[in-house]
């Protein structure tokens, strides 16, 4: 009895429940979507900028004039200069190493007694010949005397003897002169390959040097890039040749001011690049507490372009993948489609796609879409855009 007394009491219970549900049932508020909060970013404006094209490149260091000295003649070398070692500075006409010149001195004496000889011959025919004219007049002989009676063919003979031994004597006379190996022109030693004491034969090399007056770095430049140089070509003397500063970067940085002298013939198939070649006069002096260049050594180059007068230019955290970009318009964020000219690690060239007097966005933004609604702060620091670089 006590159960069904309890079945019963809970049966009221849900039965209440039940009616105060269907006579309120839950409602549902509706309402608009939240409002958008508009997006605070920077902008400058995009303004005609005067710019001065500068490209980075690089290159190695390499002499002007390279020769392998060799000798000319054979023997011991008696005698070798301080300044003739890797490193060592000479200057033209200096005398660099000597080889054993006695036997040449021997052979220019023999040469000399040998010209001697034949001109006391040349002499002797001659009076030979004279008296030969006379004795043909003596003897009453009628007509002028043959050459063979006038001893023609050996003063003939003679005369060849003569000329012989001037071209001997002129050729020992060389070779005393070439064993004293002298510097052709201002430069120094690359490699010294040989030393006091040593036997050379003809051909030997002694050492490599080079000139000292100026040295060439050879730099690569992209095709795409050519058209923003004027670069040397034929002979032409009117053109003026396009500045490069090259920076060493041994130690400390330090910079030297150089000349594209000229361009190669031919463009590297495989790289898109041509090479050009920068002069650097005096790169060994110490002028100014810099240190001497060194032959090899790596060094980077920025060579002057041309300068743009009316260039749209960006700074180069402004675009995104290379191809993209934003502006305000009215308020509203508006993703533009971009082309460059050119850019550097600081600004981009832009070819189409913005305007003069466009809001150009610096605020790095992360995925957004355009439309958004924006609201402009003004940029602590004004970005230099335009000048030249």
């Amino acid at each position: 009895m006590r159960k069904l007394v309890l079945a019963a009491i809970v049966l009221v219970v849900l039965a209440g429940i039940a009616w105060a549900i269907l006579k309120n049932p839950p409602q549902g508020q509706r309402g608009g979507p939240p409002p958008v909060r508009a997006l605070s970013v920077e902008v400058i404006e995009l303004l005609p900028s005067a710019y001065q094209i500068q490209l980075e490149s690089y290159g190695t260091v390499q002499p002007s004039t390279q020769t392998s000295l060799v000798a000319q003649v054979s023997g011991q070398i008696l005698q070798v200069s301080d300044n003739f070692a890797a490193g060592g500075f000479f200057s033209k006409g200096d005398m660099l190493l000597v080889v054993d010149p006695r036997d040449f001195e021997v052979n220019v004496s023999i040469s000399q007694a040998a010209l001697a000889d034949a001109q006391q011959s040349i002499e002797e025919e001659q009076a030979r010949g004279e008296q030969a004219a006379r004795d043909w007049k003596r003897l009453g002989n009628e007509g002028e005397p043959s050459a063979l009676v006038l001893r023609g063919p050996q003063l003939a003979s003679a005369k060849a003897r003569l000329a012989s031994a001037q071209a001997s004597l002129l050729k020992a006379q060389l070779d005393l002169e070439r064993a004293t190996v002298r510097a052709p022109y201002d430069g120094r030693v690359l490699q010294q390959r040989v030393g006091l004491g040593q036997v050379v034969n003809s051909g030997t090399a002694l050492a490599d040097i080079y000139a000292t007056d100026f040295v060439e770095v050879r730099l690569p430049i992209r095709t795409a890039d050519l058209k923003f140089f004027d670069l040397p070509e034929g002979a032409a003397a009117d053109v003026q040749l396009p500045d490069v500063e090259i920076v060493s970067q041994l130690g400390e940085n330090q910079s030297w001011l150089g000349k594209i002298v000229r361009t190669e013939g031919a463009i590297d198939s495989a790289a898109r690049q041509l090479h050009v070649v920068a002069k650097i006069e005096n790169p060994f002096s110490a002028d100014n507490g810099r240190r001497p260049l060194k032959i090899g050594e790596y060094v980077t180059a920025a060579l002057s372009g041309r300068q743009l007068a009316s260039a749209r230019i960006v700074p180069i955290q402004t675009l995104y993948q290379n191809s993209f970009l934003y502006v305000v318009e009215e308020g509203i964020l508006a993703r533009r489609n971009v082309e460059l000219d050119w850019q550097n690690e600081n600004v981009a060239l832009i070819r189409s796609g913005v305007e003069f007097g466009d809001q150009l966005v610096t605020t790095p933004l992360g995925q957004v879409t355009s439309g958004l609604p924006v609201r402009i702060v003004e940029t602590p620091t004004p970005l230099q855009v335009g000048g030249a670089q």
